[in-house]
């Protein structure tokens, strides 16, 4: 099975590994958490190193697979690792803590541009001439998958809410988010099965002789988009609607805690007060 090396990638997520888990060790932090941040960057390798790094120059649907696993499944992970949370309690910076919920802050989450940061760069990507120049450039293409990834991360952090995050919004609002991004998916899928061919000349020139034929290659591709976005987006969804419902329990809990609170600190009732024939004439006013 061929494998190839993308070094500039591979420090980077050794880096990161070692700062992370470093930090970790050091906060006696949840090892659930460091084991997603550390899925999140195996995820990059397996991008970058695997035969999906060898091919994705050759066929269309495993560049395709290549961006869904950095825009969904990667951020995802690392996202769920609450970095920006271990960040904070491990360096003493002020700076994001002063400005981190300010006005810039708050617009810069708002979900409208949420949703434009996640939408965006995947339609730029596929219908603009960028996909082309990522084919031919490889600074290009590892900008491209740096500008996916932080899309991506941008997207679950602050629908999830593990991390400190600007604002709080509802939980709805990320739902309507996550729909939007399977509208855009799909029409997206659309657009490229039934559009004409992505950069034609190259994957002429770089079919190995095996495999799926271009027309097939790129279908094959939009399904991977379409579906394939829908279905990395489930785990998401699922862990938006557990984290909703334990809202939820904990916000019913300090309901029923304050409700005790002033039952316990009001007055003794009298003993008219409860009797239920003389209660409506003796209440207090």
């Amino acid at each position: 099975m061929p494998l190839t090396v993308d070094v500039p990638a591979v420090l980077c997520v050794l880096v990161l590994g070692t700062l992370y888990v470093r930090a970790a060790r050091r906060r006696g932090w949840p090892p659930g958490r460091t084991t997603a941040f550390l899925a999140g960057l195996a995820t990059i390798v397996l991008v970058t190193c695997s035969p999906l790094a060898v091919y994705d120059t050759t066929f269309f649907w495993v560049r395709a697979v290549q961006t869904i696993t950095l825009l969904m499944i990667t951020p995802l992970l690392l996202a769920m690792g609450a970095p920006i949370r271990l960040l904070l309690d491990t360096v003493p910076a002020r700076w994001p803590r002063r400005h981190g919920r300010g006005p810039v802050a708050r617009a810069l989450t708002f979900p409208p541009v949420v949703t434009v940061v996640l939408v965006a760069p995947v339609l730029v990507l596929y219908l603009t001439p960028l996909y082309d120049l990522a084919l031919r450039s490889s600074l290009v293409d590892g900008l491209v998958r740096v500008v996916l990834v932080g899309a991506g991360f941008v997207y679950f952090w602050t629908r999830l809410g593990l991390d400190p995050t600007p604002r709080e919004d509802p939980h709805l609002v990320s739902v309507w988010i996550a729909f939007t991004e399977v509208i855009f998916d799909g029409a997206l899928g659309l657009v490229l099965w039934l559009g004409p061919l992505l950069a034609p000349a190259h994957y002429a020139a770089a079919h190995p002789g095996w495999g799926p034929d271009p027309r097939t290659d790129q279908i094959i591709g939009a399904g991977v988009l379409w579906i394939g976005g829908d279905v990395a987006g489930l785990p998401f969804i699922a862990a938006l609607f557990v984290r909703w419902a334990r809202d939820d329990e904990r916000r019913a809990k300090r309901i029923d805690a304050q409700l005790d609170e002033e039952a316990a600190s009001a007055p003794p009732a009298l003993w008219w007060e409860t009797d239920p024939a003389l209660a409506e004439r003796f209440r207090r006013r």
